[in-house]
């Protein structure tokens, strides 16, 4: 009995020693791995995939993202500019990144494949790089199909059909201060139609605009909804919406989209700089663009055949403004400034 009573102690022992052996190797393992705080404004369903692929061919690296909309990552950096939490930015608005460039936040490099990234991706500086692009997300109307057909009110071809009087109170966009899809819609308006003329149409729009939404997705996805009957928005979340079944139709303004590039950078004085060109290295690759496309149509790279996702407008390429982004980052303040002494009497609640 005794002999049974000591072996099973010896078992015993030798599993928890085993354990022990494992949960050592196990911290010793995390503790191996180069943890990169990223900040982003990517959808939040794009995030694990991203970070699958970049773990898998990076295991000794460990993103922890930080999340939120364009304008919130924007203002949160800009506030740590001087106590930076950052390692990296993978998947901001180029117009931000540029803003934060012109604070000296960000560091100068080229990732691999650069040459691959078409000009109006890239900054192509002399100095070097500090930016690069992933994919460009664009400006488009949401419409419910359903709603339409009970009101009677047709759905909207053009940016001049929104002031028409039968849409009065049913249209949402997002806030640019909060929204880059706001914001890139702004600026659109004020290039496309001359500042004194955008502000002119955005008076007239605001007449009918039920509030202003702190997301550029919220805006569609409240019409998918049927809580109104038009989102200002941009394709991916109309398109995604299309395809679970929504009663929703993306529609590509007549006169041209705004637009702008998610896009990756690295945070000057990180001290994982080795880590964090890893990440600008990934996000530049052919691999990465790839997936980029399960969401996107217009890619950064030149070497990868973009594909039209399911329900995509086909043509969203051809209807992209010519942007000046450099107009638009540096007059980022006073746009906003302007915006929200017009029309904040609108503003949403924020959540």
């Amino acid at each position: 009995m005794k002999r049974t009573k000591d072996k099973s102690l010896r078992r015993s022992g030798s599993v928890a020693v085993g354990a022990l052996a494992l949960a050592v190797a196990f911290s010793a393992d995390a503790e191996a791995k180069t943890v990169l705080k990223v900040y982003t404004a990517l959808e939040e369903e794009h995030m694990p995939i991203y970070e699958e692929a970049f773990e898998k061919a990076n295991p000794d690296i460990d993103i922890q993202w930080q999340r939120d909309s364009t304008g919130v990552i924007t203002a949160r950096l800009l506030a740590e500019k001087d106590n930076r939490q950052a390692d990296v930015v993978w998947g901001l608005a180029a117009t931000s990144l540029m803003l934060l460039d012109k604070n000296g936040m960000l560091d100068a490099y080229k990732p691999q494949g650069f040459d691959q990234i078409k000009d109006q991706f890239k900054d192509t500086r002399a100095e070097g790089p500090t930016w690069v692009g992933m994919d460009a997300w664009a400006a488009a109307i949401c419409y419910n199909t359903a709603e339409g057909e009970r009101l009677g009110i047709p759905a909207p071809a053009s940016w001049a059909d929104l002031l028409k009087p039968e849409y009065k109170g049913h249209i949402v966009m997002p806030n640019p201060g909060s929204s880059g899809t706001g914001f890139l819609t702004v600026s659109a308006w004020l290039q496309l139609m001359g500042e004194k003329e955008g502000w002119g149409y955005m008076d007239k729009l605001h007449e009918n605009v039920n509030s202003y939404l702190h997301s550029g997705s919220k805006p569609c996805k409240s019409a998918a909804a049927g809580e109104y009957l038009i989102g200002i928005s941009f394709a991916y979340p109309g398109v995604a919406l299309m395809n679970e079944g929504a009663p929703v139709q993306v529609i590509l303004p007549t006169e041209g989209i705004g637009w702008d590039m998610e896009a990756t950078a690295i945070m000057k004085g990180t001290p994982h700089l080795e880590a964090a060109k890893k990440v600008a290295d990934f996000s530049a690759s052919a691999e990465a663009n790839a997936l980029y496309n399960e969401y996107y149509q217009v890619l950064a790279r030149k070497d990868v055949a973009a594909k039209v996702p399911e329900n995509y407008p086909a043509n969203e390429g051809d209807m992209l403004i010519s942007n000046d982004f450099y107009w638009a980052a540096a007059s980022r303040d006073a746009i906003l400034a302007e915006w929200q002494k017009r029309y904040g009497s609108k503003d949403a609640p924020k959540s």
